[in-house]
């Protein structure tokens, strides 16, 4: 049976969702939950998966970009009338809603990438943290309300 450690991140972020009939296309905002769930079958020579704070790094600057943001469609009319100023904060999707679903899919595409890469971390106090061999994403999960979420991983 692996080992399993989740990491959870809190986001400010808004969207809107052009495809949507009702009033979901209208900007709105939640406080999004996102955990990301790490496995392995084995511990590291530490006994742990991995660093909580290599799974901090690796998704910190990432996940900034999304907090006290917008997403929207690419394609979304609003874009072209928006003031320049507020462009700095609009984080776009090509041709797709930036649904709860689309965002679990991002995001886990993003650390599955940063653990394919093999990159050293470094935090504050120059400590460098590296994800070991044989570690995988199971799943993210991103929460919209406290009673809704998406998630995606592999079967």
């Amino acid at each position: 049976m692996p080992y399993r450690v989740c990491k959870s991140f809190e986001i400010e972020s808004g969207h809107m969702l052009l495809k949507h009939p009702g009033l979901c296309r209208f900007p709105h905002g939640h406080t999004r939950r996102v955990d990301v769930v790490l496995v392995a079958d084995r511990l590291d020579e530490r006994d742990m998966i991995c660093d909580f704070k290599a799974i901090k790094l690796a998704l910190d600057a990432f996940l900034r970009r999304f907090d006290h943001a917008m997403a929207m469609n690419s394609r979304d009319p609003a874009l072209a009338g928006m003031d320049p100023a507020m462009r700095e904060r609009v984080v776009t999707f090509d041709n797709a809603d930036p649904t709860t679903e689309v965002l679990a899919k991002h995001f886990y595409d993003h650390i599955a990438g940063e653990l394919a890469a093999d990159r050293e971390y470094s935090d504050d106090r120059g400590l460098r943290y590296r994800f070991p061999r044989g570690l995988r994403v199971e799943r993210v999960r991103v929460s919209e309300t406290s009673s809704t979420w998406a998630e995606y991983g592999p079967e």
